[in-house]
C-alpha cells in the first residue's frame, strides 16, 4: 500500500515537509520519496507562482531557503476543497496557518482523507475538540505534528525518561526562545497565531506532557499583550513535590538570535544537558546533547538522518505508518496535542491571575 500525501499550504512548514518527503536534486527535478511507502503526490497554495514550482521566495528561521522544483509529475489544487475529492489522495498534511487548521481538517475527515496538521492543532481547546469529534465520528486519524519528540536530542531525553535507564526523573528546565521573525510577513505578528505562548510554547508543553506527563497545576509569569502570551517563565505542578520542571519560551530575544532551544534534565544516576540554536544566521550547537554521569560527561552517539528536515522525514514516516496500521501513536496524539493547547491557555490565566491554574 502506497500512502499518497497532499500538502495543503506552501509556506516555510509546507516546503519543510515536502523537502521531509521528498527527494529532488539541485535542479529540483523530483527522483523518489524518502519515506517508505509513502510519497507526496498534490499540493495545494493560491499562489500561482508556487503552484508551477517556484518556492523560492520561502523563508524560515531554520533550514535553507525554498527551491525551483519541477512539479511535472505532482498534482496541483488552488482550492483544498478541490484537493480532498481527489479520490488518489489519502493522506491530507495540512501546513496553514494556525486559525485555518480547524475548518480544512474536518472538512478533509468529511470527505474521507486521514489528516496530519501541524501544529498546534488549533487556538481554542473548543476548537480542537470539535476536531477530535470529527475524527472520531468518521473513523479517520486525525494526527498532529508535534516535531519535536522526532529530533535526535529529544527523542533520547525521552527515552531516557521512559526507560529510566539513569533512573526516575527528578528534575527538569525547557527553552525556546526566538526574536520577532522578521523573515516573514505572516509571522511576524505573534498574535496571528495564538501569541507566541501557542505558536511556539506549544512544542515544550507538548513534550513535557510526554516525557514527563501532564500536570495537575501551572504556575506563570510572563508577558501578556493584547491577552496573547509572547513571553512565558512556567513551574509545572506534579502531585508529587519532588519532581521540578519548568520552561522559558518567547519571542523577546534580540536580533541575532532568531532561535534557540535547550534542556537540562536532572535523573537520579545521570544529568543531560543540551542547547543550540541560530546565532547570528549561523546554526550553533553551544552544548551538544551531553549525558553526565560518574564524574564524566560524554555525547552519545545519536540516531536519526543529518538533513536539515530529518526530524519531519521521520514525523512523516510515522504518519505514513499509522495510516497503514490503523493506530495513531502517542507521539502523534491529537488528545496529547489538545492537553498541550490546554497548558498554553492556563498558563495565560496565571500570567493574568498571578496564581496557579489548573490544566
Amino acid at each position: 500500500m502506497m500512502v499518497r500525501i497532499g500538502i495543503v499550504g506552501i509556506g516555510f512548514m509546507g516546503w519543510t515537509h515536502f523537502s521531509g518527503a521528498t527527494r529532488f536534486t539541485e535542479a529540483g527535478k523530483i527522483t523518489g520519496s524518502k519515506l517508505k511507502g509513502g510519497a507526496v503526490t498534490a499540493i495545494c497554495t493560491r499562489s500561482p507562482e508556487k503552484l508551477i514550482g517556484d518556492w523560492r521566495s520561502i523563508q524560515g528561521n531554520f533550514g535553507p531557503r525554498g527551491a525551483n522544483l519541477d512539479l511535472t509529475e505532482i498534482s496541483s489544487y488552488d482550492r483544498y476543497r478541490e484537493m480532498i475529492k481527489d479520490p488518489d489522495i489519502d493522506l491530507i498534511d495540512i501546513c496553514l496557518p494556525n486559525d485555518q487548521h480547524e475548518q480544512v481538517a474536518i472538512d478533509a475527515l468529511e470527505a474521507g482523507k486521514h489528516v496530519l496538521v501541524e501544529k498546534p492543532i488549533a487556538l481554542e481547546p473548543k476548537a480542537a475538540d470539535r476536531m477530535i469529534a470529527a475524527a472520531r465520528k468518521t473513523g479517520k486519524l486525525l494526527m498532529v505534528a508535534q516535531v519535536l519528540p522526532f529530533f535526535p536530542e529529544f527523542k533520547f531525553a525521552a527515552e531516557a525518561i521512559a526507560s529510566q535507564k539513569y533512573g526516575k526523573l527528578r528534575a527538569a528546565h525547557f527553552r525556546r526562545v526566538i526574536s520577532s521573525p522578521k523573515w516573514s510577513g505572516d509571522m511576524s505578528d505573534f498574535r496571528k497565531l495564538g501569541g507566541w505562548g501557542i505558536d511556539l510554547h506549544i512544542h515544550d508543553n507538548h513534550f513535557i506532557s510526554l516525557a514527563c506527563g501532564v500536570p495537575q497545576q501551572v504556575f506563570s509569569r510572563g508577558i501578556l499583550e493584547d491577552g496573547f502570551v509572547n513571553h512565558v517563565h512556567t513551574q509545572y505542578v506534579y502531585d508529587n513535590p519532588e519532581i521540578a520542571v519548568s520552561a522559558v519560551s518567547g519571542g523577546i530575544a534580540a536580533d541575532g538570535l532568531a532561535f534557540a532551544h535547550g534542556f537540562e534534565i536532572f535523573l537520579e544516576k545521570a544529568t543531560l544537558m543540551y542547547s543550540a540554536g541560530t546565532l547570528g544566521g549561523a546554526w550553533s550547537a553551544d552544548r551538544p546533547l551531553t549525558v553526565i554521569e560518574n564524574g564524566k560527561a560524554r555525547q552519545p552517539k545519536l540516531k536519526g538522518g543529518s538533513e536539515w528536515c530529518s526530524a519531519f522525514t521521520a514525523e512523516l514516516q510515522t504518519a505514513v505508518d499509522a495510516v497503514k496500521s490503523g493506530q495513531v501513536p502517542n507521539l502523534l496524539s491529537c488528545e496529547l496535542a489538545r492537553d498541550a493547547l490546554k497548558m498554553c491557555h492556563a498558563e495565560a490565566k496565571s500570567i493574568g491571575s498571578g496564581k496557579s491554574v489548573k490544566v
